[in-house]
């Protein structure tokens, strides 16, 4: 068992009787001087996401799980397919049960995997992913790095805000913390 107050982002947790993760947490203190653990839970049996308000000293608990580095190797139209880096055994995970980690999915991309009872429970995407510019607005000639910015969608489909001067078939680095543009990244040749 542990502490509400103890809740750190990526810590799985059994709640309600099935398996959670929390993906924020905010301490906060109300008027009557309560500790309060506001924290944004992903239930891992159905995919939901939700918010949930503890008291600090509500105790919750915990679950140990394995963590492996694994290798996202294709989606077949249902399920993600992996490659443990250690056993090199494959695996698949549910389509529905990664609706936002597989906006951060390419082909080779390394990935941490959670894993409970055998089972893989979570997918933890690297921080920085470098994904190709699909559709955006074209740029205008004079346009510099400080200027504003504006949608574009990249090749998994995630929506991000970019610098005006990117353009489609850039390649950029995205922080998977945050959904923000960090930098474009040069290409071969460039």
């Amino acid at each position: 068992m542990i502490f509400a107050n103890d809740l750190r982002r990526g810590t799985v947790f059994l709640f309600k009787d099935k398996l959670h993760i929390c993906l924020e947490y905010q301490h906060n203190k109300t008027a009557n001087r309560r500790a309060m653990v506001r924290a944004k839970l992903k239930d891992l049996t159905s995919g939901s996401i939700y918010e949930y308000v503890f008291s600090s000293e509500e105790k919750i608990e915990d679950v140990q799980i394995e963590r492996k580095k694994c290798e996202y190797l294709y989606f077949d139209g249902e399920r993600y397919h992996f490659m443990d880096q250690q056993s090199y055994e494959q695996f698949t995970i549910e389509g529905s049960s990664m609706k936002e980690e597989s906006l951060y999915l390419v082909e080779g991309t390394i990935v941490e995997i959670d894993f409970y009872n055998d089972s893989p429970i979570f997918v933890h995407p690297p921080i920085f992913v470098e994904l190709e510019v699909v559709e955006t607005d074209p740029g205008v000639r004079g346009d510099t790095v400080s200027g504003g910015s504006k949608p574009a969608i990249l090749s998994t489909g995630l929506k991000i805000n970019v610098p005006l001067f990117i353009s489609v078939g850039d390649v950029i680095k995205v922080d998977t913390r945050t959904n923000e543009y960090v930098e474009r990244v040069k290409k071969s040749g460039d």
